[in-house]
């Protein structure tokens, strides 16, 4: 594969690699003993990642208003949050009895003050079903590729808001659905998933209903207690406007680089595992900014979606095995990115291709009949 090569280029041979996916077994072979999680890197990375972020939290409130220092901790913050909000990927594809402090102290420590408890996430597993991967029923898939770029444009537009509407959810919609059954159904149905489809409307899953009930009092309390030091003048709104803000970037972070998590051109129809593999990006450049930006093994997406179950720490050697040893024709090879703006740049020409009588998202649209 070179660098220079299009998304419609690369198409067809990705497809014919995809038909002759017999290499995931010879893949499995070569990273057969790296699939073992290490408590003590997660706990390390997690601790230092969040320690040092609200650390840095409170030179950014304190520093002179726009001052270099006040700005590089507002920056490398946001980094450091966007780092450690990713570990609810890795939580999400834990067993449940499996390291069960270190979901709590993620919670504790940043989900509950991001209003973003992991469990929120839990249909992240269902993006990694055959049946429902690239489709309207997957909350983390859009046809931004086979669409006009307007779709895109309309997506990145909401990163601004996501605090804004994570407040209403947890401290408006939540307690009042747990005093009205229709809108707790509508808000266990179209509120209770962190996903970037908008037209996604799953019910939430009722094994997880208790947890998620618990972690609701947890984020509504946290509210209240933010809104009386408001009243009390302890906490200014200028404060306020602070903290939205980096919320906000830092929630953007996650939500720009999930641009390059995918190739984003499927029409809806369902995909098998070779190719949700083929739809998938690796973004292998190793520059600084590969690395702050796709943090705890996001870089290697195609990788996650072949085995969703390897560790973050094991990715960068289970990527070099196989590189080194998978066939010349194994469809894993084509999904490699030099960086984060070739992979844009490919979905941006996709999208500016796309007609718009032959958008793709009409599909996801709710008068389409699809869910």
């Amino acid at each position: 594969m070179t660098a220079t090569s299009t998304p419609l280029e690369r198409a067809p041979a990705a497809s014919a690699a995809a038909r002759n996916f017999a290499w995931r077994g010879q893949a499995r072979a070569l990273i057969d003993d790296l699939f073992e999680r290490s408590p003590a890197i997660y706990w390390t990375d997690f601790l230092l990642s969040t320690g040092i972020g609200w650390a840095l939290t409170a030179v950014y409130f304190l520093a002179t208003p726009w001052s270099a220092v006040q700005i590089a901790a507002f920056v490398v913050a946001s980094l450091l949050f966007f780092r450690s909000g990713t570990f609810i990927h890795e939580i999400i594809h834990m067993p449940n009895q499996q390291m069960v402090w270190f979901k709590r102290a993620w919670n504790l420590l940043l989900g509950i003050p991001f209003l973003m408890p992991w469990i929120m996430y839990s249909n992240h597993i269902e993006h990694h079903n055959h049946r429902r991967f690239g489709t309207p029923s997957d909350g983390e898939y859009l046809p931004l590729g086979s669409s006009p770029v307007k779709e895109t444009l309309k997506y990145l537009a909401q990163a601004p808001l996501l605090p804004l509407f994570m407040v209403v959810r947890f401290g408006v919609l939540g307690p009042l659905s747990w005093l009205h059954g229709g809108l707790r159904h509508w808000v266990l149905t179209r509120a209770s998933a962190a996903v970037s489809n908008p037209y996604y409307s799953e019910r939430f899953p009722k094994r997880f209903e208790k947890h998620l009930k618990i972690v609701e009092a947890l984020c509504f309390a946290y509210i209240m207690a933010l809104a009386v030091l408001v009243w009390r003048d302890v906490i200014s709104f200028k404060h306020v406007a602070m903290g939205y803000l980096l919320l906000a970037f830092t929630l953007g972070l996650n939500w720009v680089r999930n641009l390059a998590a995918h190739r984003y051109v499927n029409d809806g129809t369902p995909m098998d595992l070779a190719g949700q593999v083929e739809e998938s990006i690796n973004i292998t450049g190793q520059t600084w900014l590969t690395i702050a930006f796709f943090p705890v093994g996001l870089r290697y997406h195609a990788l996650h979606h072949l085995f969703p179950a390897l560790p973050y720490h094991n990715m960068d050697e289970a990527h070099r095995r196989l590189m080194q040893n998978l066939p010349a024709d194994a469809s894993y090879r084509i999904t490699n990115r030099d960086s984060f703006f070739a992979a844009v740049r490919e979905l941006w020409q996709s999208a500016r291709q796309t007609p718009h009588e032959q958008s793709a998202m009409r599909a996801w649209l709710p008068r389409s009949g699809r869910s």
